[in-house]
């Protein structure tokens, strides 16, 4: 059966709701409507839906004109299989000593790797998208280089393949949070099906804010693969969370953003040890100055 979506951006995030929410009440109604920044900071949002049933262009247009956004854009998605469709197109990845893949390919899992299971249904943080990537290559930089922490929390989690390669190279039990439940839930999948379970503790939280964080703190090692705005917002809390010493990997940052988290995290006393760019996405990690 096609499905249909419906498009448009405006300006403001106050609008963009307000819109999302007026979507809602259309008929036929969508199934979901989504409401997001285009880019973090740029003011500009996009706001879509999707439809069983074709919308209604009229009702549509009334919106759009209402709330001073563009003409939505409606398209007919042809049936497919999404699952087998990513299956296809998403090769196995390797990162160092870390390879990534779907049980798909299984069998194409080379002999010494650290052996990664995320399923192509849970695609965001599967490995493919370059902030996931430049962490687990900081990662794998951090054990080549002798680190040794004795906790770890990986903020932001996805699919927890970060908190779970942190568990297969040091004898801890890494904490791995989001505030979204469905990621938890994939997290926790994702835990059992890696024979992890025990080894990672997956919580639901928003940012640090949760008495299990607050109990294993201070952290020597912490992942925030999020993004800017969230990230220049946690700094402090970040920063209060960490062990002297301790490694910072931070990523979801694109390049032209790079300069700006590391200015808010300069402030409080983070340099740079490595930066890497991978197309348009940059993955930092940082010392706070004077630790050892």
């Amino acid at each position: 059966m096609p499905t249909f979506t419906a498009l448009t951006t405006l300006s403001g995030r106050e609008n963009a709701e307000a819109l999302g929410e007026a979507m809602e009440r259309l008929d036929p109604a969508p199934t979901g409507v989504g409401v997001f920044e285009v880019e973090d900071g740029s003011g500009l949002w996009e706001v879509g839906g999707y439809f069983v049933d074709a919308p209604d262009a009229t009702g549509l247009a009334l919106m759009a004109a209402a709330f001073d956004a563009r003409p939505f854009v409606v398209s007919e998605l042809p049936e497919t299989d999404w699952v087998a469709k990513v299956r296809r197109e998403l090769a196995p990845v390797e990162a160092g000593r870390f390879f990534v893949y779907g049980s798909h390919d299984a069998d194409r899992v080379p002999p010494g790797k650290i052996a990664l299971l995320i399923e192509a249904a849970m695609a965001f943080g599967t490995g493919h998208h370059g902030t996931t990537l430049g962490c687990l290559r900081a990662l794998d930089r951090l054990v080549d280089a002798g680190e040794t922490p004795g906790s770890v929390l990986d903020l932001g989690c996805g699919t927890a393949v970060l908190a779970m390669a942190a568990a297969h190279v040091w004898p801890l039990t890494p904490l791995a949070s989001d505030i979204d439940r469905v990621a938890i839930e994939v997290a926790e999948a994702n835990v059992i099906a890696n024979g992890l379970a025990g080894r990672v503790i997956c919580v639901e939280a928003a940012g640090l804010d949760h008495p299990d964080l607050r109990a294993a703190a201070p952290f020597d090692l912490v992942f925030a693969n999020i993004l800017k705005g969230p990230l220049i917002e946690l700094a402090p809390s970040i920063a209060a969370a960490m062990a002297p010493g301790g490694a910072l990997i931070l990523s979801g940052i694109l390049n032209e953003q790079a300069d700006d988290v590391l200015a808010v995290y300069s402030d409080l006393g983070y340099n740079p040890c490595h930066h890497e760019k991978i197309v348009d996405w940059s993955t930092l990690t940082l010392r706070r100055s004077g630790d050892a």
